[in-house]
């Protein structure tokens, strides 16, 4: 077995440094080393030994398979190397060559307004708040003063999973939320995604995007709203934007409004835009209803508040001038690189 280990170790090195590429030299190792190799099949023949011969045809056998093995690495990495030394010596780099441009992204037109809506309400000490889109019937209903077979419910397509849950079709219960866990004073904004069944056109999707906020401390008043959203308006606007609050019904608030600004396209002039009436509805709002605070575990006696509620893609599209909604969602990049 001596014999045939030492004639194994010469073979395996003639073959070694005879081999002339990097696939021959595996093919080596696998013929000497692999799970059928010639040293793998004379060490499976150990068994028949005797004690004696076996630990020193052993010790042999472990320092042929390192010589091999060692061989073997030597000879990759001297083919690796004259390999590197070829190509180095037949390929070329133009360094004067143009470089691939990178083209770099911009920030969607809704997150800018998003992002200037959020410094706005958090320069007046306003938090944002978050919530499943997922919700159960008593949270995105029945908590908002909107009971079972009530007339608002169908105003509002919903999308129902079964009876009791749907995908929300406010960020309303995201207020109703941060209302039982939390004891007043309460000041914060919840903007997030909501899903109405609705056809897509130009001003009207499925998934739309909503900014809410909610107020609630003791001694707030209609003044308190009608302050806080007209300098929402100017900053957002701008300082010569005006704004005037209609009577409304939401079931929620009580009394409820609908701010108008002054149109952005014509001033207040009149335009298509603005139907001619110098105005732009903006977003509704209103008194919290003393049922909503009280299902929420707030007592209406002691605390008032107000709520308001927007649509971002509706802001973004008076603030740019863009008249088709579903531009925000094609991902054209004409469209988005000019923001």
């Amino acid at each position: 077995m001596k014999e045939t280990l030492k004639q194994i170790q010469e073979k395996a090195i003639k073959h070694i440094t005879e081999a002339d590429d990097l696939k021959k030299l595996d093919e080596i190792r696998v013929m000497i080393l692999g799970k059928k190799g010639e040293l793998t099949g004379v060490l499976r023949g150990m068994k028949d030994l005797t004690e004696e011969e076996r630990p020193l045809i052993g010790k042999l056998a472990n320092e042929v398979r390192e010589d091999i093995e060692a061989s073997l690495e030597n000879a990759k990495n001297k083919l690796a190397k004259a390999l590197r030394d070829i190509q180095l010596a037949t390929e070329t780099i133009d360094v004067t060559m143009p470089a691939k441009k990178t083209t770099l992204g911009n920030k969607h037109p809704m997150n800018i307004v998003l992002d200037d809506l959020k410094d706005i309400f958090i320069g007046m000490g306003y938090s944002i708040a978050e919530g499943p889109e997922i919700e159960n019937d008593y949270y995105n209903f029945e908590a908002l003063n909107i009971p079972e077979n009530h007339a608002a419910r169908d105003e509002q397509d919903t999308f129902y999973f079964n009876k009791d849950i749907m995908l929300r079709t406010a960020t309303s219960p995201v207020q109703v939320r941060v209302m039982e866990k939390n004891q007043p004073p309460i000041r914060i904004i919840a903007p997030g995604r909501v899903y109405r069944s609705d056809e897509v056109d130009a001003t009207h999707s499925p998934v739309f995007h909503q900014v809410e906020g909610l107020v609630i401390d003791k001694n707030i008043t209609m003044a308190d709203l009608k302050g806080a959203l007209a300098e929402f308006a100017k900053e957002v606007f701008g300082d010569k934007v005006k704004v005037k609050f209609r009577p409304h019904y939401f079931p929620f608030t009580e009394p409820s409004a609908e701010m108008d600004v002054s149109c952005v396209m014509c001033g207040g002039e009149g335009c298509r835009i603005c139907k001619g009436s110098g105005w732009i509805e903006v977003l509704g709002c209103g008194m919290v209803h003393p049922k909503v605070l009280e299902m929420s575990g707030i007592d209406p006696k002691e605390y008032s508040g107000f709520a308001f509620g927007m649509g971002l893609e509706r802001l973004t599209m008076l603030r740019y001038g863009i008249e088709d909604l579903r531009l925000f969602y094609e991902n054209d990049v004409r469209f988005l690189k000019q923001f």
